[in-house]
C-alpha cells in the first residue's frame, strides 16, 4: 500500500472542524427546542378534538414522515425564492431541520399523552385546577417523561443528520470536512477524524440530555 498518512493536517486545519462543530451544535440545539416546541404546541391541539386542526396536523406530519429531509432542505433553500422568501444557507438549514424534528416530536409527544390515564385528568378536575394547569402538570410533563427516551434518541439522530445540510453549503462539520478533503486531498485522515468528532457530539448530547432529564425528572432515562 502505497498511501502515506498526515495526520498533521488534522492539527493544521483543527480551526475549521472546530467551527464546524460550533455550528453544528448550534444548529441542532436551537432546531432540537424549537421542534420540541412545535411537538408539544401541535399534540396539545390534537386534544382540541377538533377535525379541521387535527387534519391540518396530521397532513404536516405525513408530508415530513414521507418525504426525504433532503428534498425538505431543497424545497427550503431552492423552492421558497421564487415565491420571494431568499434564505441565507444557515436559516435555511435552521428552519428544515425545525420542521423536520417537530413532526416527529409531535407524534412522540402525541403517543406520551395517550398514555396518560384519564382518571389522572379527572382527579385534577376534582381539585380545581384550570384546563391549562391540567396540560402542564398532569398531562404534559408525565407525558414527556414517558416518551423522553424516544425523543432524545430523534434528537441525537437529528444531529447526525444535520451533516445533509453541508449540501446547501451550510458550513458545519461535515462541510468543513469536504472542503478540506478537496483541498488537501487526505480523505482518510480527515473522515476518520470527523467520524471521531460525530461520536463525541453524539455522546455530547446524551450526556446533556441525560443532566436535562435529571434536572426535570430527577432521574435519568435509560437508552
Amino acid at each position: 500500500m502505497g498511501y502515506q498518512f498526515q495526520w498533521n493536517v488534522i492539527w493544521q486545519y483543527w480551526h475549521l472542524f472546530l467551527k464546524g462543530m460550533v455550528l453544528t451544535i448550534q444548529i441542532t440545539s436551537i432546531a432540537t427546542g424549537l421542534g420540541l416546541l412545535i411537538g408539544m404546541s401541535m399534540a396539545g391541539l390534537q386534544l382540541l378534538k377538533n377535525r379541521i386542526v387535527s387534519n391540518i396536523i396530521q397532513v404536516y406530519i405525513e408530508i415530513i414522515r414521507n418525504t426525504p429531509f433532503l428534498v425538505q432542505l431543497f424545497f427550503v433553500f431552492f423552492g421558497l425564492p421564487t415565491l420571494g422568501i431568499r434564505l441565507e444557507a444557515g436559516q435555511a438549514a435552521l428552519i428544515a431541520l425545525t420542521i423536520n424534528i417537530g413532526a416527529y416530536a409531535t407524534e412522540i409527544v402525541r403517543a406520551g399523552i395517550e398514555a396518560i390515564s384519564k382518571g389522572q385528568i379527572e382527579a385534577g378536575r376534582s381539585l380545581g385546577l384550570s384546563g391549562f394547569q391540567i396540560f402542564i402538570y398532569i398531562i404534559l410533563k408525565p407525558a414527556l417523561m414517558t416518551v423522553y427516551p424516544a425523543l432524545t434518541s430523534q434528537f441525537i439522530l437529528l444531529m447526525l443528520n444535520s451533516s445533509v445540510i453541508s449540501v446547501i453549503s451550510a458550513q458545519e462539520l461535515a462541510y468543513q470536512a469536504k472542503f478540506l478533503q478537496s483541498r488537501t486531498f487526505r480523505s482518510f485522515e480527515i473522515y476518520f477524524f470527523v467520524t471521531l468528532l460525530y461520536l463525541l457530539l453524539a455522546y455530547l448530547f446524551r450526556f446533556t440530555f441525560g443532566l436535562i432529564s435529571k434536572i426535570a425528572f430527577g432521574k435519568v432515562p435509560a437508552n
